[in-house]
């Protein structure tokens, strides 16, 4: 395989109950994951220093979005609509290859910096309420 090109790739939401819907206009998306804090497990016998995998970390994802706000169901309407809400919804990021992300999360939209000549765009951090369940295509 010479590589994956991420053209393609997708950021959807659902509501409870209902299906999937991809937000249009996704320029970029985070790194999904984390890592594991090291908790020092030291003791004074231990010539060197030990440790174990504590809780990860996965902090805020942000994603940006070519700014669309001309229909009711922009894109830019849809997600203040979530923040409006103040309620946990469920997302998935999914790649060329089926390859997927889902997970919970809150939802906080801001504008980003203007400039002379330049595409307007907004970013969208979300705090997560679970842990990103990784999903795999059927080989």
């Amino acid at each position: 395989m010479a590589g994956l090109l991420s053209k393609d790739t997708t950021l959807s939401y659902k509501k409870s109950g209902s299906t999937y819907t991809v937000l249009e206009h996704l320029m970029e998306v985070p790194e999904m994951g984390g890592d594991p804090e090291k908790v020092e497990v030291t003791t004074l016998s231990d010539g060197v220093k030990k440790y174990i995998n504590g809780v990860k970390d996965l902090g805020d994802l942000t994603f940006k979005f070519l700014y669309d706000n001309d229909t009711a169901d922009s894109n830019f309407r849809v997600l203040k609509g979530l923040q409006d809400a103040n309620t946990a919804a469920e997302f998935k990021v999914e790649y060329p290859d089926g390859t997927g992300h889902e997970f919970s999360a809150f939802v906080n939209v801001k504008m980003d910096a203007a400039a002379v000549n330049a595409a307007m765009t907004f970013t969208v951090g979300m705090s997560l309420q679970s842990d990103i369940t990784v999903t795999n295509p059927a080989p």
